[in-house]
């Protein structure tokens, strides 16, 4: 795959790479029909895990692509599509740091997406991986079902604390995902969610919106698919990143290779701290962030944690000319 550090611009630019949530039959159908590439990425996919994961993408059904075990190949599947289609219109074009301050980062499995646009993973070994990390989720949540919900307008230090207090009566609940600026995903098993819910209602939170899954992603229960992904992150070839990832559980640079394993084994467990990761993002100089996958989840949320940067979606061929025709203009 070719080595997406970023093109020379005016702009200092951070890809965005969408989790698990933002999968839709259908995500990609336009870039397979206008790019060769596109389609080869594809047919790898498929090969590469022996199942027809490009037919379920682009047909469904919709049950069998939101499952754990399909969705998070399927998204950085249609996350390295995109990359493959920019690279296509660019040519011989490369991807260059414009100032030394461009970064790449992915929401919880996004970020394996962004690591093999970092060149750190490869497309192959990425694929593997996020099967694997979505057979072991699926399997701690049938072993110990949880709950998530989200939680609208109260900051991520109030729902943290009432989290805890849950946690000390006998519960498991934190929070898993700071998404933005009044909201924030809490995870854990059902005595603790109750009460938190409950505890966070009380204490004003605008909404309390139960999630419909089981599995508590970003919370103690995860330990055990933790655990066995340790030993597969461990034996993965692994580079050193051509451009800064942004870690979510730390939000700060993933600079070496023994971060990243660290990274992917904590993030597991550990909370997806998006606010932290962007606010990094644009302190260090990011005025301009691409997200690249179906939808724009990661968009909305940028537009709540900093409505100064530039904010933009790259998931059809038009997007990705317009996106190029801006970077080499």
């Amino acid at each position: 795959m070719a080595n997406f550090s970023f093109i020379q611009s005016a702009q200092s630019t951070a890809f965005l790479f969408p989790g698990q949530g933002s999968q839709q039959v259908g995500m990609a159908r336009e870039l397979f029909d206008a790019y060769a590439v596109v389609r080869q990425t594809f047919e790898e996919a498929d090969d590469l895990l022996g199942f027809a994961l490009g037919k379920l993408c682009l047909e469904g059904p919709e049950a069998e692509l939101t499952a754990t075990i399909n969705a998070q190949p399927a998204l950085l599947l249609a996350g390295v599509a995109i990359l493959r289609a920019i690279q296509n219109e660019l040519g011989d074009a490369q991807l260059l740091p414009s100032n030394g301050l461009a970064f790449v980062a992915g929401h919880s499995m996004g970020e394996y997406t962004a690591l093999v646009a970092a060149s750190s993973i490869s497309f192959a070994d990425g694929l593997r991986l996020v099967r694997e990390r979505g057979r072991l989720m699926k399997g701690a949540g049938e072993h110990a079902p949880g709950m998530m919900a989200a939680i609208l307008g109260l900051d991520e230090a109030q729902v943290s604390a009432i989290c805890a207090e849950a946690t000390a009566n006998g519960g498991i609940v934190g929070v898993a995902n700071d998404n933005c600026p009044g909201q924030v995903v809490i995870s854990g098993d059902r005595p603790g969610m109750e009460a938190a819910m409950a505890a966070l209602s009380a204490a004003g939170a605008k909404r309390v919106m139960p999630l419909a899954v089981s599995i508590a992603a970003h919370s103690p229960l995860m330990q055990p698919a933790s655990n066995a992904l340790r030993s597969a992150i461990e034996t993965t070839p692994i580079a050193a990143p051509s451009v800064p990832v942004i870690g979510n559980t730390s939000a700060q640079p993933l600079t070496d290779v023994a971060a990243i394993r660290r990274e992917l084994v904590a993030q597991l467990t550990g909370r997806v701290r998006w606010t932290a990761s962007m606010q990094f993002a644009v302190g260090a100089g990011a005025t301009h962030f691409v997200e690249l996958g179906p939808g724009d989840v990661l968009s909305g949320l940028m537009r709540r944690i900093d409505r100064n940067v530039q904010r933009s979606t790259v998931n059809t061929p038009e997007g990705v000319k317009a996106f190029v025709d801006r970077l080499l203009a």
